[in-house]
């Protein structure tokens, strides 16, 4: 599997990492979960990427822990998830920090990121300030920013951030031209979240909110090989973002045994070709609305 230094952290991590919502979200079997994540391991997968809401971090350290040494290990904070205080109280920050080490059942992991909140949180400081405690304690090696538009863009430019965690995909590229060039000349790290854009071109329009607004989109950028045989139409949505400038690995998840081996066989034909890429870009702009911001 084709590993990418991860900016100043020097964290050498796969391109293709594992995203634990999924698998947290529809409550998957231990079982099930156990052997999705040991065989991506086996296979050189090292990057496994979860957050206090997904619901996930428990069934991670029931089935992983025991080889902590093999894979870099990020997690999220920020929405109470059980606890009786506001989002983003330095309390509960603290506290959800101490329980996904819990439940990840490690000392240390390797990233901690604020999930998603808004530039004036982030200009407030306090967020910031504990998580860099959490980092000055041993208890996360780096922090980072998982978010976009122009949160994340002052999350990069005030300087305090290791890594930055966004949304990039055929369906959201606000960060190609507004984040990721000065992500890059900082020498952060950078995670792709919703690389595929959940899909949404599949079916018909989809009832829940998550996904509405990228089938949306899709129906107006159309892009021709959406029209080509499902397998294919997805290679190239994963090998877009891979491609982009930047990046270093790209989070998918599934809870389906045998996805993240197709997801890997397409990434085993590297990026796509320059015309390809510029093609996708270029029909972007030409027919993306202005308030096509990236979605958390």
């Amino acid at each position: 599997m084709e590993m990418r230094t991860m900016g100043a952290t020097g964290m050498q991590v796969s391109a293709l990492g594992y995203g634990a919502a999924e698998i947290g979200f529809t409550q998957t079997d231990k079982s099930i979960v156990s052997r999705i994540l040991n065989e991506a391991l086996d296979s050189g997968l090292n990057v496994i990427d979860t957050a206090e809401c997904y619901g996930s971090e428990g069934v991670i350290g029931k089935t992983i822990a025991h080889r902590r040494k093999d894979y870099y290990l990020f997690t999220k904070c920020g929405h109470a998830s059980g606890f009786d205080l506001p989002d983003w109280d330095p309390e509960l920050l603290r506290k959800s920090i101490e329980r996904s080490l819990k439940l990840l059942q490690t000392d240390c992991v390797d990233l901690i990121n604020l999930h998603s909140c808004s530039e004036d949180i982030l200009r407030n400081g306090e967020a910031i300030e504990i998580l860099k405690k959490a980092r000055q304690d041993g208890m996360t090696r780096f922090i980072g920013y998982s978010g976009d538009s122009y949160a994340a863009r002052f999350a990069i430019e005030c300087g305090e951030f290791d890594v930055l965690e966004t949304s990039v995909s055929i369906a959201d590229q606000e960060a190609l031209t507004l984040t990721l060039p000065i992500a890059l000349e900082k020498r952060m790290g950078v995670i792709a979240k919703r690389p595929i854009a959940n899909v949404a071109w599949v079916k018909g329009e989809p009832e829940n909110e998550y996904g509405h607004e990228y089938w949306k989109r899709l129906q107006v950028l159309d892009y021709p090989f959406l029209h080509e045989p499902l397998p294919k139409a997805v290679e190239i949505a994963l090998r877009f973002t891979l491609s982009t400038s930047g990046m270093h690995t790209v989070i998918v998840g599934s809870t389906n045994p045998n996805r993240w081996k197709e997801n890997l066989q397409y990434f085993s034909k590297g990026e796509l070709d320059p015309s390809e890429y510029a093609a996708i870009v270029e029909r972007w702009r030409q027919r993306a609305a202005k308030d096509w911001v990236g979605q958390a």
